[in-house]
């Protein structure tokens, strides 16, 4: 298994795999239909690609295109993906048609030619709210209501108490609150199936929040990182919603692309979903702060706006012991030094904050409130 196919593979998490695979002496084959939100540009591969990577500019709704890349190549990672939450409610046949008619024009052609292995990029995005302890156990609970978020309660409570979140593992029930996390759990739940049927092995990784140098500072629906760095560089307040407590799971991109590798050679992994995280927590308004720091613009404080987007949720971090006991996974990258390397990049990029337009298109819409 030396030569794989990486789908969206010019994008942020794609170009890291490729520089792994390439130091583990793998052969990538990227192929891209280079989106103008992400790239801003569909004229040529980013230079950050890495030349020793075969460059395939085309869509994964292609199928001839699709079909001739899939025939050089021994496995398959996908992750040709349209990402974002907010966008994808008002974007519904756009998101559906990339990512789920996507993915099955794939499964169709891989159904013929039977892979080593297809990795699927799926989300924690599919959990929607995490785990919360109540007594002493763990507990699933339902999506906060709209006159609960109306009235400015962001908190879990039961029992008249706020509930503690605790890490989220794989058992947890779905629970799709976006036409983003629909599209991805499909993805995760028809490649599993499909590899099943026809006997190839696949494994589908549930990325927490990615971030790190090379994600994009114009497309205002990607990771909450780069949307506060470009606000930041352009000399503008991050905008947190509801009152900035709600926690996540930050991993940074160098990570990830390990835990893609190993899981290409993972037996164990085979047929099996994993949460890739760092397994920590922080709060939205702390990694504001953080960032703010390390980007030297320690005088702009983050903008708390009470409000909130729907499909939004509040707490959701990782429990990585299945990666750790499967793939020998283990997150390498501090925080501190990944904001560190992250805030070197972007000192040379040049930054187009699209977040008020993003806002403005969400408002509009009534998905903030």
């Amino acid at each position: 298994m030396k030569k794989i196919l990486i789908t969206g593979g010019a994008g942020f998490i794609g170009s890291h795999l490729c520089d792994e695979l390439i130091q583990n002496g793998y052969e990538p084959i990227v192929y891209d239909n280079l989106d103008l939100q992400v790239h801003g540009c569909r004229e040529a591969a980013p230079e950050y690609l890495p030349r020793e990577a075969t460059f395939i500019h085309g869509d994964v709704r292609d199928e001839y295109s699709l079909a001739r890349a899939v025939a050089m190549a021994d496995a398959v990672v996908h992750f040709a993906a349209k990402v974002g939450v907010g966008q994808s409610m008002y974007q519904i046949e756009h998101y559906t048609d990339v990512n789920n008619r996507g993915t099955a024009l794939l499964l169709d052609i891989l159904s013929k030619t039977s892979p080593k292995k297809l990795l699927v990029a799926s989300s924690m995005s599919i959990y929607g709210e995490g785990y919360y302890e109540l007594s002493g156990r763990k507990i699933e609970v339902p999506l906060r209501p709209h006159d609960q978020l109306q009235e400015g309660r962001w908190n879990i409570r039961r029992e008249g108490t706020t509930l503690y979140p605790v890490p989220t593992d794989e058992e947890k029930t779905p629970m799709l609150a976006s036409v983003y996390a629909l599209s991805k759990y499909d993805q995760e739940r028809i490649c599993l199936m499909v590899g099943d049927a026809y006997n190839f092995p696949v494994v589908a990784l549930r990325f927490f929040n990615v971030y790190g140098e090379r994600q994009s500072l114009s497309n205002p629906y990607t990771g909450v990182l780069a949307i506060f760095a470009a606000r930041l560089l352009s000399g503008k307040a991050p905008v947190v919603f509801e009152d900035g407590l709600q926690k996540r799971d930050f991993v940074n991109v160098r990570d990830v692309a390990v835990a893609c590798r190993l899981a290409l050679e993972s037996d164990d992994a085979n047929g099996q979903a994993i949460n890739i995280g760092s397994g920590k927590s922080y709060s939205i308004l702390e990694v504001a702060r953080h960032l703010s720091r390390v980007l030297g613009k320690e005088d702009i404080a983050p903008l708390v706006t009470g409000k909130y987007r729907t499909g939004d949720i509040r707490n959701c971090f990782a429990d990585i012991s299945k990666a750790r006991a499967l793939l020998g996974y283990e997150p390498a990258v501090g925080f501190e030094e990944g904001l560190t390397v992250l805030a070197a990049w972007l000192a040379t990029q040049q930054v187009s904050d699209q977040g008020e337009k993003a806002t403005l298109e969400l408002l509009e819409r009534g998905l903030t409130v």
